[in-house]
Protein backbone atom coordinates (compact mmCIF):
# COMPACT_ATOMS: atom_id res chain seq x y z
CA UNK A 1 0.00 0.00 0.00
CA UNK A 2 1.18 3.51 -0.85
CA UNK A 3 1.30 5.74 2.24
CA UNK A 4 -0.81 8.89 2.48
CA UNK A 5 0.90 11.93 3.97
CA UNK A 6 -1.48 14.86 4.42
CA UNK A 7 -0.15 18.35 3.82
CA UNK A 8 -1.80 20.66 6.37
CA UNK A 9 -0.62 24.00 4.97
CA UNK A 10 -4.19 24.98 4.04
CA UNK A 11 -5.34 24.48 7.62
CA UNK A 12 -2.70 26.98 8.69
CA UNK A 13 -3.79 29.36 5.91
CA UNK A 14 -7.37 29.30 7.22
CA UNK A 15 -6.22 29.83 10.80
CA UNK A 16 -3.97 32.74 9.87
CA UNK A 17 -6.72 34.46 7.87
CA UNK A 18 -8.64 35.23 11.07
CA UNK A 19 -5.95 35.15 13.73
CA UNK A 20 -6.23 33.10 16.87
CA UNK A 21 -6.12 29.32 16.80
CA UNK A 22 -9.20 28.25 14.83
CA UNK A 23 -8.88 25.80 13.26
CA UNK A 24 -6.42 24.22 15.67
CA UNK A 25 -3.54 22.94 13.52
CA UNK A 26 -2.30 20.48 16.13
CA UNK A 27 -5.76 18.98 16.64
CA UNK A 28 -6.21 18.58 12.89
CA UNK A 29 -2.86 16.80 12.62
CA UNK A 30 -3.82 14.54 15.52
CA UNK A 31 -7.21 13.79 13.97
CA UNK A 32 -5.73 13.00 10.54
CA UNK A 33 -3.51 10.38 12.15
CA UNK A 34 -6.43 9.03 14.18
CA UNK A 35 -8.47 8.76 10.95
CA UNK A 36 -5.73 6.59 9.40
CA UNK A 37 -3.42 9.10 7.71
CA UNK A 38 0.11 7.71 7.65
CA UNK A 39 2.00 10.98 7.69
CA UNK A 40 1.84 14.74 8.18
CA UNK A 41 3.54 17.08 5.71
CA UNK A 42 4.22 20.79 6.15
CA UNK A 43 5.88 23.26 3.82
CA UNK A 44 6.97 26.34 5.79
CA UNK A 45 7.98 29.32 3.70
CA UNK A 46 10.16 32.26 4.72
CA UNK A 47 7.20 34.65 5.08
CA UNK A 48 5.33 32.12 7.29
CA UNK A 49 2.09 32.95 5.47
CA UNK A 50 0.65 29.56 6.38
CA UNK A 51 2.84 27.17 8.37
CA UNK A 52 4.87 29.07 10.95
CA UNK A 53 8.25 27.90 12.11
CA UNK A 54 6.82 27.46 15.59
CA UNK A 55 4.18 25.13 14.10
CA UNK A 56 6.98 22.89 12.87
CA UNK A 57 8.39 22.72 16.40
CA UNK A 58 4.98 22.12 18.00
CA UNK A 59 4.03 19.38 15.54
CA UNK A 60 7.14 17.38 16.41
CA UNK A 61 5.58 16.46 19.74
CA UNK A 62 2.30 15.15 18.32
CA UNK A 63 3.17 13.53 14.97
CA UNK A 64 3.62 9.83 15.69
CA UNK A 65 3.30 8.55 12.12
CA UNK A 66 5.71 10.10 9.60
CA UNK A 67 6.74 13.73 9.83
CA UNK A 68 7.77 15.29 6.51
CA UNK A 69 9.02 18.88 6.20
CA UNK A 70 9.27 20.35 2.70
CA UNK A 71 11.06 23.46 1.55
CA UNK A 72 13.98 25.18 -0.08
CA UNK A 73 17.13 24.39 1.94
CA UNK A 74 18.09 27.95 2.70
CA UNK A 75 19.74 28.89 5.98
CA UNK A 76 16.70 29.25 8.27
CA UNK A 77 14.99 26.21 6.79
CA UNK A 78 18.05 24.02 7.32
CA UNK A 79 18.29 25.17 10.94
CA UNK A 80 14.60 24.43 11.49
CA UNK A 81 14.82 20.92 10.05
CA UNK A 82 17.92 20.08 12.07
CA UNK A 83 16.14 21.31 15.20
CA UNK A 84 12.90 19.38 14.54
CA UNK A 85 14.54 16.20 13.21
CA UNK A 86 11.56 15.01 11.10
CA UNK A 87 11.47 11.53 9.58
CA UNK A 88 11.90 13.02 6.12
CA UNK A 89 12.92 16.30 4.54
CA UNK A 90 11.79 17.02 0.98
CA UNK A 91 13.88 19.59 -0.86
CA UNK A 92 11.78 21.87 -3.11
CA UNK A 93 13.27 24.70 -5.21
CA UNK A 94 10.65 27.32 -4.35
CA UNK A 95 11.43 30.93 -5.05
CA UNK A 96 10.74 33.38 -2.24
CA UNK A 97 7.14 34.56 -2.58
CA UNK A 98 6.05 31.67 -4.79
CA UNK A 99 2.35 30.85 -4.40
CA UNK A 100 3.01 27.15 -4.79
CA UNK A 101 5.62 24.77 -6.15
CA UNK A 102 5.99 25.13 -9.90
CA UNK A 103 8.96 22.97 -10.94
CA UNK A 104 11.35 20.31 -9.77
CA UNK A 105 15.07 20.71 -9.17
CA UNK A 106 17.62 20.81 -11.94
CA UNK A 107 19.65 18.08 -10.27
CA UNK A 108 22.50 18.44 -12.76
CA UNK A 109 23.04 22.17 -12.40
CA UNK A 110 22.52 22.07 -8.62
CA UNK A 111 24.21 18.73 -7.98
CA UNK A 112 27.01 19.97 -5.72
CA UNK A 113 24.62 22.08 -3.63
CA UNK A 114 22.04 19.30 -3.27
CA UNK A 115 24.73 16.76 -2.40
CA UNK A 116 25.99 19.02 0.40
CA UNK A 117 22.49 19.58 1.78
CA UNK A 118 21.54 15.90 1.60
CA UNK A 119 24.70 14.85 3.38
CA UNK A 120 23.97 17.32 6.17
CA UNK A 121 20.47 15.96 6.72
CA UNK A 122 21.49 12.32 6.43
CA UNK A 123 24.28 12.87 8.93
CA UNK A 124 21.52 13.88 11.34
CA UNK A 125 19.45 10.76 10.69
CA UNK A 126 16.87 12.41 8.42
CA UNK A 127 15.68 10.63 5.27
CA UNK A 128 15.94 12.86 2.20
CA UNK A 129 13.80 13.34 -0.89
CA UNK A 130 14.28 15.66 -3.89
CA UNK A 131 11.32 17.19 -5.75
CA UNK A 132 11.86 16.48 -9.47
CA UNK A 133 10.09 16.58 -12.81
CA UNK A 134 9.65 13.23 -14.60
CA UNK A 135 12.76 13.76 -16.71
CA UNK A 136 15.28 10.93 -16.89
CA UNK A 137 18.30 13.22 -16.71
CA UNK A 138 16.92 14.74 -13.51
CA UNK A 139 16.32 11.28 -12.00
CA UNK A 140 19.90 10.27 -12.81
CA UNK A 141 21.16 13.55 -11.35
CA UNK A 142 19.17 12.93 -8.18
CA UNK A 143 20.81 9.55 -7.75
CA UNK A 144 24.25 11.16 -7.90
CA UNK A 145 23.41 13.48 -4.99
CA UNK A 146 23.00 10.50 -2.66
CA UNK A 147 19.33 11.21 -1.89
CA UNK A 148 17.20 8.43 -0.47
CA UNK A 149 14.11 9.27 -2.50
CA UNK A 150 12.66 11.49 -5.17
CA UNK A 151 9.24 13.13 -5.15
CA UNK A 152 7.71 13.28 -8.62
CA UNK A 153 6.10 16.65 -9.39
CA UNK A 154 2.69 15.58 -10.66
CA UNK A 155 1.08 18.84 -11.85
CA UNK A 156 1.49 17.93 -15.52
CA UNK A 157 -0.08 14.51 -15.03
CA UNK A 158 -3.02 15.98 -13.10
CA UNK A 159 -3.67 18.60 -15.77
CA UNK A 160 -3.55 16.11 -18.63
CA UNK A 161 -5.74 13.65 -16.76
CA UNK A 162 -8.36 16.35 -16.16
CA UNK A 163 -8.46 16.84 -19.95
CA UNK A 164 -9.08 13.13 -20.48
CA UNK A 165 -5.53 12.40 -21.65
CA UNK A 166 -4.42 9.28 -19.81
CA UNK A 167 -1.16 9.30 -21.80
CA UNK A 168 -0.02 12.09 -19.50
CA UNK A 169 1.04 9.34 -17.10
CA UNK A 170 3.64 7.95 -19.52
CA UNK A 171 6.63 10.16 -18.53
CA UNK A 172 5.96 9.29 -14.88
CA UNK A 173 5.91 5.56 -15.56
CA UNK A 174 9.23 5.83 -17.41
CA UNK A 175 10.73 7.97 -14.63
CA UNK A 176 9.53 5.55 -11.94
CA UNK A 177 11.02 2.56 -13.74
CA UNK A 178 14.39 4.30 -13.89
CA UNK A 179 14.16 5.29 -10.21
CA UNK A 180 13.45 1.68 -9.31
CA UNK A 181 16.48 0.55 -11.31
CA UNK A 182 18.61 3.13 -9.49
CA UNK A 183 17.18 2.02 -6.12
CA UNK A 184 15.66 5.42 -5.40
CA UNK A 185 12.47 5.48 -3.34
CA UNK A 186 9.52 7.16 -5.06
CA UNK A 187 7.16 9.73 -3.56
CA UNK A 188 4.77 11.94 -5.50
CA UNK A 189 2.76 15.10 -5.02
CA UNK A 190 1.06 18.21 -6.42
CA UNK A 191 -2.53 18.40 -7.69
CA UNK A 192 -3.24 14.76 -6.87
CA UNK A 193 -6.89 14.34 -5.90
CA UNK A 194 -9.67 11.80 -5.38
CA UNK A 195 -10.34 12.01 -9.12
CA UNK A 196 -6.86 10.97 -10.28
CA UNK A 197 -5.06 9.28 -7.38
CA UNK A 198 -6.16 5.71 -8.07
CA UNK A 199 -5.12 5.85 -11.72
CA UNK A 200 -1.75 7.32 -10.75
CA UNK A 201 -1.17 4.72 -8.04
CA UNK A 202 -2.10 1.81 -10.34
CA UNK A 203 0.38 2.90 -13.01
CA UNK A 204 3.45 3.94 -11.00
CA UNK A 205 5.61 0.97 -9.98
CA UNK A 206 7.12 1.21 -6.52
CA UNK A 207 5.17 4.27 -5.37
CA UNK A 208 5.93 4.56 -1.64
CA UNK A 209 4.14 7.73 -0.61
CA UNK A 210 1.95 10.56 -1.84
CA UNK A 211 1.73 13.99 -0.22
CA UNK A 212 -1.67 15.63 -0.72
CA UNK A 213 -2.89 18.90 0.71
CA UNK A 214 -4.89 21.41 -1.33
CA UNK A 215 -7.24 18.93 -2.99
CA UNK A 216 -7.75 16.83 0.13
CA UNK A 217 -8.61 19.80 2.34
CA UNK A 218 -10.91 21.22 -0.36
CA UNK A 219 -12.67 17.88 -0.76
CA UNK A 220 -13.06 17.65 3.01
CA UNK A 221 -15.14 20.84 3.00
CA UNK A 222 -17.86 18.86 1.23
CA UNK A 223 -17.25 15.31 2.37
CA UNK A 224 -15.71 15.62 5.83
CA UNK A 225 -12.07 15.14 6.80
CA UNK A 226 -12.35 11.63 8.23
CA UNK A 227 -14.34 10.42 5.23
CA UNK A 228 -11.91 11.92 2.72
CA UNK A 229 -8.80 10.50 4.43
CA UNK A 230 -10.36 7.04 4.30
CA UNK A 231 -11.42 7.50 0.66
CA UNK A 232 -7.79 8.18 -0.24
CA UNK A 233 -6.59 5.20 1.78
CA UNK A 234 -8.95 2.90 -0.10
CA UNK A 235 -7.77 4.24 -3.45
CA UNK A 236 -4.13 3.77 -2.47
CA UNK A 237 -4.43 0.07 -1.58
Amino acid sequence: MTKLSVNINKIATLRNARGGNVPDLLKVATDIQKFGGQGITIHPRPDERHIRYQDARDLKAIVYTEYNIEGNPQHNFVDLVLECKPDQVTLVPDAIGAITSSAGWDTVKNQAYLTEMIQEFQNNGIRTSIFVDPVLEMIEGAKKTGTDRIELYTESFAHQYSLGNEKGIDPYVTAAKLANELELGINAGHDLSLDNIQFFKQNIPGLLEVSIGHALISEALYLGLENVVNMYLRKLK
